[in-house]
């Protein structure tokens, strides 16, 4: 039996609660496959599309005058863990019991502490919310004072800070839940950034980047395994090129070169192979495979994984 964290990307996760709700129900098979094989499986996703747009929402309801304010970003991080963890959840839950497994699945609202020096707070990075041409984006940055950036080549969209996790507040929530045998959700969207003030935790407007958040988590929790679920089979260098080529492992030091190299976007690619070498440091096991494959990968079938 292995202590797994699997981190979801929130671009899986669909634009619509009903999309989503049908997108999770397959992301829910391979997630069971997991814990059917006698796994602990503790869940973290991301949330870009989803805590855009719940910010985006509040804000323009707030122009409209249906509510007095706009919504902090921090409220907003946690609307989208309740969101997106209560789909996950209930199919997760209704998976394992179509396969008789009797489990319970419970999303918990999670905080991560950052250091409120983190540079990153001066210079915002991390692409939030639903996707613009240029036209669109330069007058909502224009009306709403956003920074706006090309995302990937798959268009504009708004950055917010996206500073480094500390730690996981509720580590030792998760840890003992999980030894009851529970299935968790935690860390949703990187979890709700916080910082301390006179020995008080005080939310703080960011999205911490889930796949740091996850190898954090993973490594407070004794995690044996962190699996990073994405798009693609496997980490490609030379992506898009004649010679690309699919990477089925790396060592840490190839890995520091390839992003030496540039060989993976910012944005994408970069940070989940930035935080698979941060909990390979540590000692883990770090894979990053495509949902579909996601047993497979376990198995070395699939996937690339990265060794200290």
């Amino acid at each position: 039996m292995k202590k797994i964290v699997i981190a979801l990307g929130g671009n899986a996760l669909g634009n619509t609660p009903a999309e989503q709700l049908e997108l999770v129900r397959q992301t829910a098979k391979p997630i069971v496959d997991l814990i059917e094989a006698g796994n602990q499986v503790i869940i973290a996703h991301g949330n870009g599309p989803q805590v855009g747009m719940i910010n985006l929402g509040m804000s323009t309801a707030a122009e409209a005058g249906a509510i007095k304010s706009d919504m902090p970003f921090p409220e907003c991080g946690a609307m989208s863990q309740g969101y997106i963890g209560y789909h996950l959840q209930n199919s997760i839950a209704n998976e394992l019991a179509a396969r008789g497994i009797r489990k319970t699945v419970g999303t918990l609202v999670t905080q991560v502490l950052v250091d409120e020096k983190d540079p990153a707070f001066q210079k915002p990075s991390k692409p939030v919310g639903a996707f613009y041409d240029k036209a669109t984006a330069d007058k909502i940055a224009a009306e709403r004072g956003y920074t706006m950036v090309e995302d990937a080549g798959r268009g504009w969209r708004q950055v917010v800070p996206s500073p480094k996790p500390v730690d996981v507040v509720e580590k030792d929530m998760v840890n003992a839940l999980v030894d009851a045998g529970f299935v968790v959700i935690t860390v949703g969207g990187g979890g709700i950034p916080v910082v301390k003030k006179d020995g008080r935790l005080v939310g703080t407007p960011a999205v911490i980047d889930k796949d740091f958040a996850s190898a954090r988590l993973a490594e407070l929790i004794g995690a044996d395994m962190l699996v990073i679920l994405t798009a693609v089979d496997r980490v490609a260098i030379n992506w898009g090129k004649p010679d690309q080529k699919e990477l089925a492992e790396m060592t840490v030091a190839e890995a520091e070169r390839y992003c030496g190299e540039g060989h993976f976007a910012p944005g994408s690619m970069l940070p989940k192979v930035q935080a698979a070498m941060s909990f390979a440091k540590a000692g883990g096991t770090a894979i990053i495979a495509s949902l579909a494959n996601a047993a497979a990968a376990l198995r070395g079938e699939s996937g690339t994984r990265i060794v200290k």
